[in-house]
């Protein structure tokens, strides 16, 4: 608010003793300035809801709203606390932004192959996963089993496709992770 928009809530009496440059004029210019920052804040309100837009302070409260704190619960919970300078999640805070960019497939998704997939496609920013359902590590039948096909570059987010793949693959499915080698020719053997 302006000081002049201040100066209109006031009191008639106050109004009326108003002078230009008086004590009444500062204290109107320093409440006006109080203002600024909560005002500025405001007239950009939308931009704090798009996850591609957020400050990076606030990306993470909107991953809690996503439900998506299941994969950084301390994170959240204490993000006051936490670190500003961690991320979330191992590939960084753009993956996150992308997770909540996607989190409405995601939930769709939940619970299949296609889901899964996706997930790990978005948290890691890489392609290639396969999934081996009923299937073990050796291609032999087995019920209820999923393997999961890591590329090799996939392997330093190890920790957080585990989590994903527990609170995503159906409570009954079993799985193993494999890591996928890559000859040096970036072709897979």
């Amino acid at each position: 608010m302006k000081p002049h928009d201040i100066s209109g809530l006031l009191p008639q009496v106050f109004q009326q003793t108003r002078r230009e440059g008086g004590p009444l004029d500062a204290l109107l210019e320093v409440m006006g300035a109080l203002h600024e920052p909560v005002e500025a804040v405001l007239a950009d309100l939308s931009g704090f809801f798009n996850p591609h837009t957020a400050p990076d302070g606030f990306v993470p409260y909107l991953a809690c709203w996503m439900d998506l704190d299941r994969f950084f619960p301390l994170y959240c919970a204490q993000t006051a606390a936490y670190q500003r300078s961690a991320d979330p999640i191992s590939p960084g805070m753009g993956r996150l932004r992308e997770l909540i960019a996607a989190a409405a497939f995601l939930s769709q998704w939940r619970g299949t192959a296609k889901g899964l997939q996706r997930f790990l496609e978005v948290a890691t920013g890489i392609e290639g996963f396969e999934l081996l359902e009923n299937r073990d590590r050796r291609g032999n039948a087995r019920p209820f089993h999923l393997c999961i096909v890591l590329p090799e570059e996939a392997a330093p987010h190890r920790a957080l496709i585990e989590r994903i793949v527990e609170q995503e693959k159906p409570a009954y499915v079993s799985y193993d992770l494999e890591i996928r080698p890559t000859t040096q020719g970036g072709e897979e053997p």
